[in-house]
């Protein structure tokens, strides 16, 4: 039984890491554009089913950082592969989206559109964004060694803390979207979706840009 100075300091990781994952959580990203636009297909649970994949990704990720992954994490040349594959997933899913839009119909039963499986779109859209992985190297790398002080119950709290502000956020995205569905025409949808889409592909250049600099600043060396 933890003593109560141990509970106040469990608390306090959980609460820190709720905060620090809650302020990346609100940054845009290729998590946020897939739920917006899989919540106005799917409805509300759309959001929270992506952060489900999201959730066993970084699972896993911990459980490799604890085996001791994480200084391979912060080399130049994972940023650049990673960064440059986040671009070709991330381009493959927009080219998704755009052939898709000619056909779509607005359906406003919950469930009953049809198209990418939620839990592995939140898998791929976390692999592909090379910030997630360097967030997890380093903040999250440091973040785990501090709550290891505490035994397994420590990584626990961290980790609840840290998937408990993604749900919270990406749950009130797609509640919000999956009401205002009510109120948007086809023409509105697609609209939303075809956003979305262009999102994408910037973040895929973006993301294959800064891959391509990291390996060729390796090549130069």
């Amino acid at each position: 039984m933890p003593s109560p100075h141990s509970m106040v300091l469990l608390l306090g990781i959980f609460g820190t890491s709720f905060v620090i994952a809650l302020s990346g959580a609100l940054m845009p990203g290729p998590v946020l554009t897939v739920t917006i636009s899989e919540s106005s297909r799917r409805g509300f649970w759309a959001g929270p089913l992506i952060i489900v994949g999201h959730g066993i990704l970084e699972l896993a990720l911990i459980i490799l950082l604890l085996l001791g992954l994480g200084p391979y994490l912060k080399k130049d040349i994972v940023f650049g592969i990673v960064g440059l594959c986040g671009a070709l997933i991330l381009m493959w899913m927009a080219f998704g989206m755009f052939r898709s839009i000619p056909s779509l119909k607005l359906n406003l039963e919950p469930g009953a559109e049809e198209g990418r499986n939620p839990i592995l779109a939140g898998i791929l859209m976390s692999l592909a964004n090379p910030y997630w992985t360097i967030w997890w190297a380093t903040i999250g790398l440091g973040y785990i060694v501090f709550a290891m002080k505490f035994g397994a119950v420590g990584v626990i709290a961290f980790f609840a803390g840290h998937l408990s502000a993604d749900f919270a956020w990406y749950s009130i995205v797609s509640l919000t979207i999956s009401k205002g569905r009510s109120f948007l025409s086809e023409r509105l949808y697609r609209g939303v979706i075809t956003i979305c889409a262009a999102a994408l592909v910037i973040f895929s250049v973006w993301f294959g840009f800064m891959g391509i600099q990291k390996l060729v600043s390796i090549l130069v060396v």
